[in-house]
């Protein structure tokens, strides 16, 4: 008797375990993505997808999702879900669509806001696959040059200079070649990259089986067993490289991709993954970051959605039963509803739970536990330059900057966040510069004869707060003062690296934590959302953090959901979707890349016959 219960339960388990994996439609097909069509460049055209302005006869009738932000995460879920036959409508509060993936012009200057350079989208790699599958096929990556990045530790006769290349077998032996006396530390860091890259899903599967499972297996220490990643995930940057070489040049290498974090308070796994992420080269969109949100949007158009912008939400709405069943969005002075049963949030967690949620949910104990476990990032400060000239007249290149003015990023770093509010934009530690203008090959034809900019670095929120009542534009004289001392120290910094830039700058524009705040509904100004700190990537904190909430129907997407970035957003809006879905959309996603694989294999197969006749 106990024997036949045991295997019904068990042909019920398989069963069940069989149709979340396999058993429903995929929402993706390689059917459906084609050849990428003509370039849009009609900016009023482009207008008509990426600033549609909200009103309520554009909402589609019998929603079945609302998503809130129209950053890659958002954007992502929407286009996922929408494959999969959700009628699905985006709302955003700025003036244009695509969160930091949107691009502005002024004067003639096109700048990106966000998106500087993003790797792993060469052919048929799953990212590519899956941009491909969200935009049909219509966004293309052009490839920069081998020579990506340049870091500058030091200053003056003491500045040294090292170059980061791509390529699978070049990226370790150009480093190496830079530190012939620590070749035995780059051959172990290259090993935790190698480990980042092929079992990091281990640490995003946390989030997409029962939490109960997950915490078993970290608990019990089966998961450690199964693989190294859920150590390293929890790993200290600094303390890991301490132990590979005392060289603090090759420690700043280690985590030259600083997002806000010094590495004493990073994973090494997190800091190994983003330097893999250019490996196989860094690619920027063509046409501009812009291309992206705009393709996606027509997607999500094509299935019987939309997406809206100027369309601030002030509520979540929840009814008794602790469901979220829709929203209230802002129209002139007035408060409209909008139904739908699932709402996903790609606004942060931080605006979702605390400014979002009804007062009475927000105070909730389940609410407040999610709240602690993750911290505030850091504001962004960014500089938008545009000369006049070409790249080859100004020495501009494609090649990313970081400077760093000594080779001990944790102290330097503490010692700015530190400083008080006047002391700060006198001792600026780093900086990073980028030339969008020159990555772009299409650059020339929208805007010919000019280049642009951007020069960014992180700030302490505390420093712009006593300005965070007044409004964009208009924040007064003192505030402009401040900010521009920024922006002076951080240009004259720029200009000893181009000096042919100074005499030919014809326009600067600056956005300081509370410009972010206001244009990306950026909490506190951060651009890469909740910290991407240690105690984060922690797998059981890892496990902890998913795309559900303890609200009924709400669901988080982006940046909060595992990590930051334009990657790391659209794998949050892969696993909302998941989520939402109860299918792994991930699996869908290899099946294709497995018959890419095998059309390309043919592909070879064919022209090697070919050539052999």
């Amino acid at each position: 008797m106990w024997l036949l219960i045991f295997l019904v339960c068990l042909v019920i388990w398989v069963g069940g375990t069989y149709w979340y994996l396999f058993g429903k439609p995929s929402p993706f097909s390689l059917e459906s993505v084609r050849p990428p069509g003509p370039r849009e460049f009609d900016q009023k055209k482009r207008d008509k997808v990426i600033k549609q302005g909200f009103s309520l006869d554009k909402v589609p009738q019998y929603l079945d999702v609302i998503i809130i932000g129209s950053g890659i995460g958002g954007l992502t879920a929407g286009a996922t879900l929408a494959k999969a036959g959700k009628r699905v409508l985006v709302l955003e509060q700025h003036d244009q669509a695509g969160g930091c993936c949107h691009t502005y012009i002024e004067k003639g200057f096109e700048f990106d806001v966000g998106l500087h350079y993003i790797g792993q989208v060469h052919e048929n790699s799953l990212l590519r696959i899956a941009f491909d599958q969200i935009t049909e096929g219509q966004v293309e990556f052009h490839k920069l040059n081998q020579h990506f990045d340049i870091i500058q530790i030091g200053q003056g006769d003491k500045k040294r200079e090292y170059t980061i290349f791509s390529g699978k077998t070049e990226m370790k032996a150009h480093l190496m070649k830079q530190f012939p006396n620590d070749t035995e530390a780059i051959e172990t860091f290259f090993k935790i990259m190698k480990i980042s890259a092929k079992k990091t899903h281990y640490l995003a599967s946390l989030k997409l089986i029962p939490q109960w499972v997950s915490l078993f297996l970290l608990k019990s220490g089966i998961a450690n067993l199964l693989s190294p990643v859920f150590r390293l995930s929890g790993t200290c940057a600094t303390d890991f490289v301490n132990t590979l070489t005392s060289n603090k040049d090759l420690h700043v290498i280690f985590s030259y991709l600083f997002y806000g974090v010094p590495p004493k308070d990073s994973s090494i796994l997190i800091n190994a993954l983003l330097i893999h992420h250019y490996k196989r080269g860094a690619y920027y969109p063509k046409g501009g970051a812009s291309e992206i949100p705009f393709h996606i949007i027509r997607t999500i158009q094509k299935y019987g959605g939309n997406c809206l912008v100027r369309a601030p939400v002030s509520q979540i709405l929840v009814n008794e039963k602790g469901a979220a069943y829709g929203v209230k969005v802002r129209k002139g002075q007035e408060e409209v509803e909008i139904h739908s049963p699932v709402v996903i949030s790609n606004c942060g967690i931080f605006t979702t739970f605390q400014k979002l949620l009804p007062p009475e949910i927000q105070v909730k104990h389940e609410i407040q536990e999610r709240l602690n476990m993750m911290k505030c990032g850091r504001g962004s400060f960014l500089v938008f330059c545009g000369f006049d000239g070409t790249e080859e007249e100004l020495g501009l290149v494609s090649t990313n900057i970081w400077t760093y003015k000594n080779n001990d990023m944790d102290k330097s770093m503490d010692d700015f966040f530190a400083l008080s509010k006047e002391e700060a934009p006198d001792n600026i530690p780093m900086m990073f510069i980028t030339v969008p203008s020159a990555k772009d090959p299409e650059a020339k034809i929208r805007h010919p004869g000019k280049s642009c900019m951007t020069i960014l670095t992180m700030v302490e929120y505390e420093w712009f707060e006593e300005w965070k009542d007044t409004t964009v534009r208009k924040r007064g004289e003192e505030y402009y003062n401040y900010k521009m001392r920024f922006a002076k120290n951080l240009f004259d910094w720029a200009c000893t690296l181009f000096p042919k830039i100074r005499d030919k700058l014809v326009f600067q524009d600056v956005a300081t934590p509370l410009t972010n705040m206001h244009y990306l509904g950026a909490q506190r100004g951060a651009m890469y959302a909740a910290e991407q700190n240690l105690d984060r990537f922690h797998a059981e904190a890892v496990a902890r953090t998913t795309c559900n909430t303890p609200v009924k129907n709400l669901y988080i997407s982006g940046q909060d959901v595992f990590s930051c970035g334009i990657a790391g957003a659209l794998h949050g809006g892969l696993l909302c979707a998941s989520t939402v879905l109860g299918q792994i959309v991930y699996i869908d996603l290899l099946l294709i890349k497995k018959k890419l694989k095998r059309r390309k294999a043919k592909e070879l197969a064919q022209w090697a016959k070919t050539k052999r006749e």
